[in-house]
């Protein structure tokens, strides 16, 4: 069980450190431009909230995996998965206001492996402090 949350921690914080800086650091023209249809949603926030919600997604990947790896403060790597959690709800109900059924599939596929990390790090492979 451990070894599927490092894992899935480790895929999960890849994902969100790459995609949450190319937000940090593209424009939101780039963004677009760069995603195509499953950027749309860029046309619905400010540059300044795409750039908020990819710092978030960095701190939230880091978050997952940092804290363990180093031994301080492990107990954040359920906090960070309960914050990107949050963002993925987020990004659900932008979906569903643009109906977007099936990106927003992929949304709900990132909440569930989100759900997992945090279930597990809570629960049958908590780290003890």
């Amino acid at each position: 069980m451990n070894i599927a949350l490092w894992t899935v921690a480790g895929l999960l914080a890849v994902a969100y450190v790459a995609g949450g800086g190319g937000k940090v650091i593209l424009s939101k023209e780039r963004i677009r431009a760069a995603g195509g249809h499953s950027a749309g949603w860029t046309e619905d926030f400010s540059p300044g909230a795409i750039k908020a919600i990819g710092a978030l997604e960095v701190l939230g990947g880091l978050g997952l995996v940092l804290p363990a790896l180093v031994g301080v403060a492990p107990e954040l790597v359920p906090l960070a998965a309960l914050g990107l959690a949050m963002i993925m709800v987020g990004a659900a109900i932008t979906r569903i206001s643009r109906r977007e059924w099936k990106l927003m599939a992929v949304d709900l596929t990132y909440l569930a492996l989100i759900a997992f990390v945090l279930w597990g790090r809570l629960g049958p492979e908590a780290f003890v402090a």
